[in-house]
């Protein structure tokens, strides 16, 4: 990067001294960009790691212990068993590509918070809000594609209850020096129902539920999906780190 990065900056400075005359001078050819090809059925990318993909929950277990996770498999999705906790993924990440399907209960109960709530955690700290929002009125740093409690969705792109609704989140992780000290902050980018909702959000810290974002050192963290008492149900669960 750092080659890169002096290799412009000289182009720069040819360019404003007027002595590149030849377009070959301005062209780059190494790196070469590696082919990441996509499956026409699945439109899963060939370098995608598959979380869950219908048939079982082997990339996943309790959040905190290393139980299985008991949510529920039909079909191809699985859904959220209230009382068996949230789960999260075995590997660990640090920036990447998220996919996900999500679909909150057709039969509409509760109102607010209590309607269809879930939620998908980066590094296990900093949560995209899930929530039935379909003519729902709860906080606005709470509704769906929220980041919680700290970024309003740009929009409210939600599906009626019952219908399938996607989720496409581009997550920066935060850095951290030697001495336990952020020195750049995290991004989160969403798309909900390819709608940008999202668009290059600052994390200010963790989403927390009570108090002020924290920002402790971390390294990678799993993927969690949120058990939040109401059977939000998930498919197509894929992701490539960046």
């Amino acid at each position: 990067m750092r080659l890169i990065l002096t290799y412009s900056f000289s182009i720069l400075f040819f360019i404003a001294q007027g002595q590149i005359t030849k377009p070959e001078v301005t062209e780059v050819w190494e790196p070469e960009p590696r082919v990441v090809s996509v499956d026409g059925k699945s439109r899963i990318p060939s370098d995608a790691i598959v979380l869950f993909d219908g048939s079982d929950l082997s990339q996943w277990q309790k959040r905190y212990s290393d139980e299985p996770a008991e949510w529920q498999i039909e079909d191809d999705f699985m859904t959220v068993v209230g009382g068996t906790g949230d789960i999260k993924t075995k590997q660990k990440f640090g920036s990447c590509q998220l996919h996900l399907e999500w679909r909150t209960p057709a039969k509409v109960e509760g109102e607010s918070q209590g309607r269809g709530n879930s939620g998908v955690f980066f590094q296990e700290l900093y949560e995209v809000q899930i929530l039935d929002n379909y003519n729902n009125r709860t906080y606005s740093n709470g509704q769906a594609a929220s980041i919680y409690k700290q970024h309003i969705p740009l929009v409210n792109a939600c599906s009626p209850p019952g219908e399938w609704q996607t989720y496409d989140i581009i997550f920066t992780a935060p850095i951290f020096n030697d001495d336990g000290i952020k020195v750049a902050s995290g991004f989160l980018t969403v798309m909900h129902n390819g709608v940008v909702v999202q668009n290059h959000s600052e994390l200010y810290g963790s989403t927390e539920y009570i108090g002020m974002p924290k920002n402790i050192k971390h390294e990678n963290g799993s993927i969690i999906l949120q058990d939040h008492g109401n059977p939000v149900s998930y498919r197509n669960v894929w992701l490539r780190e960046l």
